[in-house]
């Protein structure tokens, strides 16, 4: 499978030399324990029981969510648009959404 961009390709099974493999299965993995760590938080662990990290033949990291329930590919975009929405509001407002690193006192 193949996007627009070339970005998502078939995924890797045998390895050519010179291409980042590890590389890029390192950030996917990263980027799939991120996403594992807040659905944990939300209690939608049991949800994506295929979550896992991949790399495709080019060495670019994928997240692959696995087979999930209709439920859950529909709450996950719920949370999404919600918090860009959350996000959006805040720019709007000017009002930061992390709070801002102060320095250690002295």
């Amino acid at each position: 499978m193949t996007d627009r961009r070339g970005v998502v390709a078939k995924r890797a099974e045998n390895l050519s030399p010179g291409v980042p493999y590890v590389r890029g299965w390192n950030r996917a993995r990263g980027s799939a324990g991120a996403l594992a760590d807040q659905l944990v938080l939300l209690g939608l662990d049991s949800d994506f029981p295929g979550l896992t990290a991949d790399v495709n033949v080019f060495g670019d990291g994928l997240v692959e969510l696995g087979t999930v329930r209709p439920e859950a590919a529909e709450l996950l975009a719920t949370l999404i648009t919600t918090g860009l929405a959350v996000e959006s509001d805040a720019a709007t407002a000017g009002v930061p959404l992390l709070p801002s690193k102060e320095a250690p006192a002295a």
